[in-house]
């Protein structure tokens, strides 16, 4: 469809030829404009060339799609450039799934770009988006998955080729920054067939012999097909499983892979991943430096804090001398006080005891046999107290001060 599908007078008014006459101004013939071509032209898929590209801070791309003869100007604003998986570049050769519209301000016919595939690559494209996808749903590229990196890995485990110049720029980068830090190299291919499965075999084996503290899987650019490996679906799932933190820097910093989605940490290059893996030998003395002045500042307060405490229980410390003197004196005092609870009651008692023994003394019979008084026992022991009880020759038994007497009765009355 083109503008001369429409009539004249509906080109330059948008109404039936009756509003003809009406005398629109720029900003209304080019808005009618915009909505002429969004009607008329439906979203439709075109080839071409990148060129002009330019990503906006605010996360739009500005960029021409253009073949041997034509050009047209597109948009693909930020909400639908993070579906993409990749950055596309000046020359690639892509597919654009498009809304034709019109910049008003300017009146520029311009598309703008809902998706975009590389150009003859729509059947990976779809598949790297299907798993992407699934991979999403089983919840194995949530944030809350990633393990953190070690900020000072002691050894570093790096997954490539031997051959690759991945693993030259990472040995180059890590010997630079951080010489003290060993690295182990787990050889694997990283392009081909059978590349996946030995990514997947080289992170086994560096999981099972769990020598080291974080893992780099790393590859330098290439095309999509070159980069393939990396969007497999069991490499992913071993990225995901491993129990050591695992980085990712594969490609260009505009190539994305699944393998990326999954690993704990993307790196845009690999140079990028070896300096992401671990502070610099500058970074660890100035922390190292800082954390010396900590330590020393404590230990500083602590040593002040003592001393402190010291003066006070010094200030507080009797001489053993006078400890003495004072535990002499206080035992003093208790003795006489000792004494003073002590001797009044015994004083009273010993007057009480006085005082029994002389009431004993009065009421013992022997101190009235000491006068003169005798004790008169009957046979059957009892005491005699009545003459007229006694019989006569009945035996008795006569107690003195000194001794006994026995007597018989020759006679008993009440008087003699």
């Amino acid at each position: 469809m083109s503008f001369s599908d429409f009539p004249p007078s509906k080109v330059a008014s948008g109404l039936p030829s009756s509003a003809e006459d009406e005398v629109l101004s720029v900003s209304a013939l080019n808005h009618r404009v915009a909505r002429l071509l969004e009607a008329g032209i439906p979203r439709v898929w075109v080839a071409g060339e990148v060129s002009n590209f330019t990503r906006a801070a605010s996360g739009h791309w500005y960029f021409s799609i253009k073949d041997e003869s034509a050009a047209v100007r597109a948009v693909m604003f930020r909400g639908r450039t993070q579906s993409v998986g990749f950055v596309p570049r000046v020359g690639d050769r892509c597919e654009f799934r498009v809304q034709v519209s019109l910049y008003e301000p300017r009146g520029d016919y311009q598309v703008q770009v809902e998706t975009l595939r590389r150009a003859g690559r729509g059947d990976l494209h779809e598949a790297f988006l299907r798993l992407r996808d699934r991979l999403v749903q089983e919840g194995l590229i949530a944030p809350e998955k990633r393990r953190p990196i070690p900020e000072m890995p002691r050894v570093v485990g790096v997954v490539t080729s031997l051959a690759a110049a991945a693993l030259r720029d990472v040995l180059s980068v890590l010997k630079r920054r951080a010489p003290h830090v060993r690295v182990i190299v787990y050889p694997a291919p990283v392009q081909g067939q059978e590349a996946a499965a030995q990514l997947c075999t080289a992170l086994t084996t560096a999981s099972l012999r769990s020598e080291v503290d974080v893992l780099l899987l790393v590859r330098g650019g290439g095309s999509i097909e070159d980069l393939w490996c990396f969007n497999d679906e069991n490499l992913a799932r071993t990225v995901a499983a491993s129990p050591i933190p695992v980085i990712s820097g594969v490609g260009h910093e505009t190539d994305f892979t699944i393998a990326d989605f999954v690993a704990d940490l993307r790196a845009p290059t690999p140079t990028a991943a070896a300096e992401l893996c671990c502070v610099s030998r500058l970074q660890a003395w100035g922390r190292v430096s800082v954390l010396t002045e900590q330590l020393a500042r404590g230990q500083r307060r602590r040593l002040e804090q003592a001393a402190m405490r010291l003066d006070r229980a010094t200030s507080q410390l009797v001489s053993p001398a006078r400890q003495v003197l004072q535990w002499r004196q206080r035992l003093s005092r208790a003795v006489d006080a000792l004494r003073v609870v002590a001797q009044y009651p015994l004083e009273v008692r010993s007057q009480r005891l006085r005082a029994a023994r002389g009431m004993l003394q009065a009421l013992d019979p022997r101190g009235v046999l000491q006068r003169g008084y005798a004790i008169v026992h009957r046979r059957d022991g009892t005491v005699a107290q009545n003459a007229l009880d006694l019989k006569t020759d009945e035996p008795l038994d006569i107690e003195l001060a000194r001794g006994f007497a026995v007597a018989r009765v020759i006679r008993s009355g009440d008087t003699l």
